[in-house]
C-alpha cells in the first residue's frame, strides 16, 4: 500500500509560480511511476505529467510543457510538481497518483493509488 498526500495549492494570480508536493508513505516512491493529474470543475480529470521510475524520464501534457517541471526527492520520498507562467485555465484541483507499471504516463488506469487533491486557482 502507498499512501499519497498533496499539499502547496492555493490562491494565486496569473503568471505567478507555484510548487506542489505529494508526499508517499507505505513503500519507497522510486519504485513507482507518479503522475499529476488535474481535474477542473465540469471536466473530466486529465493527466499533467508524470516521472518513471527511478526518476529516469519525465512526460508533460502539451498544455503544460515548458511551464510545469516535476522532480522527486527519494530521500523525502516526495515528487514535486513547480508550475511557473500560471493561467486561469490552470486553475484545478490537482492529484497525484502511484502505479508500478504507469512509467509516469498519461493513461489513469495504470495508477494504482491516488492522493486526496490539492486546490490551485489561478486569478486573471
Amino acid at each position: 500500500q502507498v499512501q499519497l498526500v498533496e499539499s502547496g495549492g492555493g490562491l494565486v494570480q496569473s503568471g505567478d509560480s507555484l510548487r506542489l508536493s505529494c508526499a508517499a508513505s507505505g513503500r519507497t516512491f522510486s519504485n513507482y511511476g507518479m503522475g499529476w493529474f488535474r481535474q477542473a470543475p465540469g471536466k473530466e480529470r486529465e493527466f499533467v505529467g508524470g516521472i518513471s521510475q527511478y526518476g529516469v524520464s519525465t512526460t508533460y501534457a502539451s498544455a503544460v510543457k515548458g511551464r510545469f517541471t516535476i522532480s522527486g526527492d527519494n530521500a523525502k520520498n516526495t515528487v514535486y510538481l513547480q508550475m511557473n507562467s500560471l493561467k486561469p485555465e490552470d486553475t484545478a484541483v490537482y492529484f497525484c497518483a502511484a502505479g508500478s507499471y504507469s512509467g509516469g504516463r498519461g493513461n489513469a488506469n495504470l495508477y494504482d493509488y491516488w492522493g486526496q487533491g490539492t486546490q490551485v486557482t489561478v486569478s486573471s
